[in-house]
């Protein structure tokens, strides 16, 4: 930026001795500075030219390297730059074309221009490159990053809003404002702000809170027992949390929300739990034992099942209609499809130890005991 900045300068002043060599009196002297600035804005057009054939050659050699600096880098100085390199030229011609019109504004109109301009854009830049630099980490495989999401996220929220709050003091220093009316202020107006936008700040202390304690991340599968929320979450902010439901829809949260609920992690599992009771027919007691010890042997043989943790077959109940045994155990996978897989196995091949030692299972019925014969009488109407 001073590269453009100084060659507009050393240019423009070299066209000022230029007119005070030649005099005043001509008639193109008269309209020397339009011939200026003319030449001020086709310098300018050529730089922005000049600019975007850079641009436009170095974003593809970036794409190619693994580095996220050099990409972010370019994609965030690409429009600031070309706003600079417009906002000199213009400037430029401004002034030199103030120098023909007599008006008291024009007299530092352009150099106040040139510092609010550069102290915005540069500013521009600080948003832009920390947005880019977040971009490029949040599409990182995880399996080449061990950087977690929601760090990522957190980090560049408060590096962006620690940018915004000091440009803006330090734009309002330029305007001439004194920052200790706007210390004040902020002091005087916190209260009331705060009784007005009392769930604001809520949502605010909220969001700090799950980025400190960590209930969960950006890609976890949560759920609350006291809401009807589930799914897994997308986007962590300040004010919402943003989580897609199983159905694809999003689903907004307040953070302040989080602060009053129980939230379950369903990713933080270590395992998942197989539990289901089954039932043989009371007519098949004296095979029941001989099932369970087979169906206990098919876990353990089982490539999935985790034998470090509490997993057994047991006769549990004398049931209505049934004896029932129970299956518990938990596999090494937390995945829920591969789970899924796996419980069906584990299902199946129960049915078919069942069936191959001549047991079925039981079906709800009911048994009437009658303790005298019972007599028919046919009767003839």
């Amino acid at each position: 930026m001073a590269f453009f900045s100084g060659i507009f300068f050393a240019f423009w002043q070299l066209l000022s001795i230029m007119r005070s060599m030649t005099g005043t009196t001509s008639i193109i002297m008269n309209y020397f500075w339009v011939i200026q600035s003319f030449i001020i804005i086709l310098f300018t057009m050529i730089a922005v030219y000049v600019e975007r054939v850079m641009y436009r050659r170095l974003l593809p050699k970036s794409k190619k390297r693994s580095k996220v600096w050099d990409k972010a880098l370019i994609e965030a100085v690409h429009l600031p730059l070309l706003s600079f390199i417009w906002l000199i030229g213009l400037s430029f011609a401004l002034e030199s074309g103030g120098k023909y019109i007599d008006h008291p504004l024009l007299d530092s109109l352009p150099q106040f221009l040139r510092d609010m301009g550069t102290a915005f854009l540069f500013i521009w830049f600080l948003v832009r490159f920390i947005r880019e630099v977040e971009n490029a980490l949040m599409d990182l495989e995880s399996s080449h990053s061990k950087m977690d999401k929601t760090s990522v996220q957190a980090i560049c929220q408060i590096l962006r809003l620690s940018v915004l709050i000091t440009g803006a003091l330090v734009l309002l220093r330029a305007f001439g404002v004194p920052l200790s009316g706007v210390v004040a202020f902020a002091g005087a107006g916190g209260l009331s702000v705060g009784f007005a936008a009392k769930d604001l700040v809520a949502n605010f202390f909220g969001g700090l809170i799950i980025f400190l304690d960590r209930p969960f991340k950006i890609g976890d599968w949560i759920r609350s027992p006291d809401r009807e929320i589930e799914g897994t979450v997308e986007k962590i902010g300040w004010r919402l949390t943003r989580i897609r439901t199983f159905d694809k829809r999003p689903l907004f949260i307040p953070n302040g929300i989080f602060s009053n609920i129980s939230i379950e992690n369903a990713s933080r599992m270590r395992n998942r739990r197989i539990k289901t009771n089954i039932g043989v027919r009371y007519k098949d007691a004296d095979k029941i034992h001989t099932i369970v010890n087979q169906v206990e042997e098919m876990l353990k043989a089982h490539p999935d099942i985790d034998w470090t943790q509490a997993s057994f077959v047991n006769l549990v109940q004398f049931g209505s209609h049934s004896l029932e045994f129970m299956i518990y155990a938990f596999t090494k996978t937390t995945a829920w499809i591969p789970f899924q897989k796996i419980q069906e196995e584990i299902y199946l091949k129960t049915i078919d130890i069942i069936l191959k030692n001549g047991a079925e299972c039981a079906l709800p019925a009911s048994t009437i005991y009658i303790p005298n014969p019972v007599e028919t009488k046919r009767t003839v109407s």
